[in-house]
């Protein structure tokens, strides 16, 4: 049984905060959902990391990590359906498998969406220094502050914004996999050798350990479509687009991230240079200075259309968990504030502020931990939608995934596994984290269950299903 609320408890809670506008179709939700996948950003900003560790195997995991994220995307796609929140991962886990577990999947979204943000905005100073150097830490800084503006406007606004830049960054990439195809200096069977150089120019061959390490990055790295979730509360129809965001955008982030690394693997001219990871000098010995700049500049500008989305999805979030009361009243009432452009103010400025004070903090370590938190997030929606068909869930509309429940089943071993073969250190950061969350639950959460945590659906969808009951 899961600790659900009470109908007669939920009939006196407190009159639930303003809701969201339904603002945006599919298109927009694409476009908002691609921009927080961020494949120029992705690909510019974390896979060098992986090409110094994997070499000619980045190719692969990175495509073994896009696999994954399909019955991933699938479970996300049912529940999101089922329980359309811009509480995200939280509501869909609470309402299925209790609200203890719900809320632990909110401090794991939680790790993840406060430290993301910063740790991409540190990568613009990287590809601004064709036209200007500057500091890493205030650049970075910049671009959160310039995203929470952004992200205080209207949502249909923002997705233009963010289409535009994603039109560029998409360019971008095409243009690195272009020369990389066209300047290849290995066969595509180098993708299969799996090697890497060490130290004195010896190469090593990369185990499968290696690459099994690195997953947890590969699905951070294709991780943004959970932001149709996010955005569920303001796409229209979200019973039939949320399925169709979600599919759409990890299909064409797929592409649009494996394709320019396979050019980059083939293209380099020495696995020493491939290691090194530094794609805007390949891109210039490629073919000239204004084609790197070009390119640079793209990549810069998708980084700060990453941070745009990601402070509207976290601001979602936090908006959803006080409206939800997971804080003490003052906090939630602050946090559920809705400006003039129907986006949560005050939410979206606790994103954006502290994430420009972030980049000044070393980061290094907590992509790690970003990892680890991805991955036990998708343990947790892969859980719940297992319970996902129990009882009155079952008979609801919504979208179902193929192959249940052997989708899910899969999904959790491999997980597990995954989870098993990172680095401890990992590991224990973001179990304290989780350790501490659970004391908050266990001493302000649950003994007062009647009026804190408490999940609930928007308006129109609970006064859809009285409807169709």
């Amino acid at each position: 049984m899961t600790d659900t609320l009470p109908k007669s408890v939920a009939d006196t809670a407190p009159a639930q905060a303003p809701g969201l506008k339904r603002s945006i179709g599919v298109v927009g939700g694409t476009l908002l959902t691609l921009s927080c996948v961020t494949p120029a950003s992705t690909l510019f900003v974390i896979v060098p990391d992986l090409f110094s560790s994997l070499g000619t195997a980045t190719a692969l995991c990175i495509a073994i990590g896009a696999l994954l994220c399909i019955p991933v995307a699938f479970c996300y796609s049912e529940l999101g359906t089922l329980i359309p929140s811009a509480g995200g991962e939280y509501a869909m886990v609470s309402t299925l498998a209790g609200r203890l577990a719900g809320w632990l999947a909110f401090v794991m979204s939680l790790l993840v969406v406060m430290i993301v943000p910063p740790v991409i905005a540190m990568g613009t100073a990287d590809y601004l220094a064709p036209v200007v150097h500057l500091d890493p830490s205030l650049t970075g800084a910049g671009v959160m502050l310039a995203a929470t503006l952004a992200g205080l406007l209207d949502l249909r606004a923002n997705a233009w914004i963010t289409g535009i830049f994603l039109v560029l960054e998409v360019v971008a990439a095409g243009v690195v996999a272009l020369l990389g195809f066209t300047h290849a200096h290995r066969g595509a069977s180098a993708l299969g050798s799996l090697r890497v150089a060490g130290e004195h120019a010896h190469v090593n061959p990369v185990t499968a350990m290696m690459v099994l390490s690195g997953l947890a990055i590969a699905l951070f790295a294709t991780q943004g479509f959970s932001t149709a979730v996010y955005l569920s509360e303001e796409l229209e129809n979200p019973r039939r687009n949320v399925a169709r965001t979600v599919l759409a955008t990890l299909a064409i982030s797929g592409v649009v991230i494996l394709v320019p690394v396979v050019a980059i693997t083939l293209g380099a001219g020495d696995l020493k240079t491939l290691t090194g990871g530094d794609i805007s000098s390949m891109v210039i010995a490629w073919s000239n200075s204004a084609v790197g700049t070009f390119v640079s500049l793209c990549v810069a500008l998708a980084i700060i259309n990453a941070g745009i989305v990601m402070v509207i999805q976290n601001s979602r979030v936090l908006f959803a968990s006080a409206r939800d009361k997971a804080w003490p009243t003052p906090v939630n009432n602050a946090l559920a504030k809705l400006g003039r452009f129907g986006s949560p103010w005050v939410a979206t400025l606790v994103v954006g502020v502290p994430g420009a004070f972030l980049c000044f903090v070393n980061l290094d370590t907590l992509y790690g931990v970003t990892g680890v938190a991805v991955t036990g997030l998708y343990l947790l929606v892969a859980i719940a939608s297992l319970l996902g068909r129990r009882g009155a869930h079952g008979t609801r509309k919504a979208w179902r995934m193929p192959l249940w429940p052997a989708m899910p089943v899969l999904l959790i071993a491999v997980l597990v596994y995954i989870l098993v073969e990172q680095d401890p250190s990992y590991l224990l950061w973001t179990g304290g984290i989780t350790a501490v969350a659970t004391l908050y639950w266990v001493f302000y959460l649950r003994p007062r269950r009647a009026t804190r945590w408490l999940v609930s659906l928007p308006e129109d969808v609970l006064s859809a299903e009285g409807a169709q009951a």
